[in-house]
């Protein structure tokens, strides 16, 4: 299990430098929103403490949306990177696996097309119990997590831009 003994929560304050005027966009499911919304404001409280001025919520039905929702945040609020947060857990059906591969694969395109981070924060869960170990429970909050992915790699973005230094120092 990649979550045994990693706590999702814990990281670096200092690393995140100043993210003040950083715009995040976060992108939430109300679907499984008992997940999501823990999600969602362990998120949140990551970007309040690294001091992060603009921050966007907006509410989606499900996590198939997160794609296009974070799409419309970087495009049109400007925002210098997004969260996709949701949480597909399994059931019976295909339909798990459908959903999952479009919120993934959909996410990823953003993030390429755009030029700009989005952050995959979409539990995928065989059942509840996983769901809620990893939304504050015993493994912390992958909320936490992408907040801390989403500040790093806009920092990296902003640091990178108009350089020219690709590939220098590797």
């Amino acid at each position: 299990m990649a979550t045994q003994g990693h706590d999702l929560s814990a990281y670096d304050t200092d690393s995140l430098g100043n993210c003040q005027n950083f715009r995040i966009g976060v992108a939430v499911s109300e679907w499984n929103h008992e997940i999501t919304h823990a999600l969602r404001d362990g998120a949140l409280a990551v970007l309040e403490k690294a001091g992060v001025a603009s921050v966007l919520v907006h509410n989606v039905p499900g996590s198939f949306e997160l794609p296009l929702a974070s799409q419309w945040l970087l495009k049109h609020a400007a925002c210098d990177a997004v969260i996709a947060i949701g949480s597909v857990i399994r059931g019976e059906t295909a339909h798990f696996d459908f959903v999952c591969q479009s919120a993934a694969q959909g996410t990823l395109k953003v993030g390429l097309d755009s030029d700009k981070p989005v952050i995959f924060c979409v539990l995928t869960d065989d059942n509840i119990e996983q769901s809620r170990a990893r939304s504050g429970g015993e493994h912390g909050n992958k909320g936490v997590e992408a907040a801390v992915a989403a500040l790093k790699m806009a920092r990296l973005r902003s640091g990178l831009a108009g350089t020219g230094n690709w590939g220098v120092g590797l």
